[in-house]
């Protein structure tokens, strides 16, 4: 008996050593720039489906609360990785030099900016905005792009004046005529005038790229210490979402079916219309995604942004992104 359990220890230790070992996970945090929403499922699908972790990544996903804040999260190494707009992580740069973040990869190829207003108030086309008040919270990003939009259409910057607000108020503030425009991003602003008794045909949305304002909107940025130390886990990162992104494009059903599993309050027809706007309206019309940009248009970019906020200096586009991570 003894010779038999000593025969049976030794087969197990020579099983165990010929067995593969566990691959080590790469944990990754990161941080989105707003709530549970249809577009999270950009990055919610493949988190999902278990893309991330078949390149060795253990991604956890969380909400956020602005794009400012999240590249502060970023910057900060809070957060490895995160969603934002790229104005403000020009704005961010612009004012701290020597912090090196960068986005990494383009999601948003059209910024969603807009001014919203309705047909009851005489505002046809952008010039009749002048003399008017538009309703937005200080940070919201469509109003720091302001400037941009009004040499776009010739206005002057101070042609408005601007009503500070909460941005859960805006659209209810303008269906009750308590302030006759608002700024926001085009997929969450009409949406909810839509939810607060606004008709279709009532609404009047001014959306900055229709009227040749050609800005990037939101990017996946990374923080200089996690990319220096980890760059195959930020190239890893990057296909599982191209991946991910184009199956949300074609089943966007799929997408918010992620998102519902994250948090399951959302309004699934809502959320679905939210998805489906932003696939429309910022997503690359091809359907499948490179994550690059143009590099003379990322430079009049943070021209423009740098004009526009009025910022003390100027990032360089090779500061402000980073093409060596995007899959090939």
């Amino acid at each position: 008996m003894t010779r038999f359990r000593s025969l049976l220890a030794a087969l197990a230790a020579a099983a165990a050593l010929q067995a593969p070992a566990a691959v080590a996970q790469q944990a990754v945090k990161f941080t989105l720039d707003w709530r549970f929403e249809g577009p999270g499922a950009l990055f919610l699908l493949p988190a999902a489906k278990g893309y991330f972790k078949a390149e060795g990544l253990d991604v956890t996903i969380d909400s956020g609360a602005g794009s400012a804040g999240a590249v502060n999260r970023i910057a900060t190494g809070g957060y490895d990785m995160g969603f934002a707009d790229l104005a403000a992580l020009i704005e961010f740069l612009a004012n701290n030099p020597t912090n090196k973040t960068q986005a990494v990869f383009m999601v948003y190829e059209t910024a969603p900016a807009a001014i919203f207003t309705l047909k009851k108030n005489g505002i046809a086309k952008p010039a009749d905005l002048a003399g008017k008040k538009i309703g937005a919270p200080p940070f919201d990003a469509a109003r720091k792009a302001w400037p941009i939009f009004a040499k776009a259409v010739g206005l002057k910057t101070d042609a408005v004046t601007w009503q500070n607000m909460d941005p859960a108020l805006r659209e209810q503030l303008l269906v009750r005529g308590e302030v006759p425009a608002i700024s926001g991003f085009y997929f969450t602003g009409y949406l909810n005038l839509l939810a607060r008794g606004a008709k279709p045909d009532e609404i009047v949305a001014f959306k900055y790229g229709d009227f040749g304002v050609r800005l990037y909107g939101n990017a996946v940025m990374v923080s200089e210490k996690f990319a220096a130390a980890n760059p195959k886990a930020v190239a890893g990162f990057l296909r599982a979402l191209k991946k991910g992104m184009e199956e949300v494009v074609a089943k966007p059903d799929e997408g918010i079916a992620a998102v519902k599993a994250r948090d399951g309050l959302i309004d699934v027809k809502l959320e679905t219309a939210r998805l489906k706007l932003v696939i429309a309206n910022q997503l690359a019309k091809s359907g499948t995604f490179t994550g690059a940009v143009d590099k003379a248009q990322l430079e009049q970019n943070i021209a423009d942004v740098v004009a526009a906020f009025g910022l003390k200096a100027k990032p360089t586009a090779d500061q402000v992104f980073n093409s060596s991570f995007l899959p090939k």
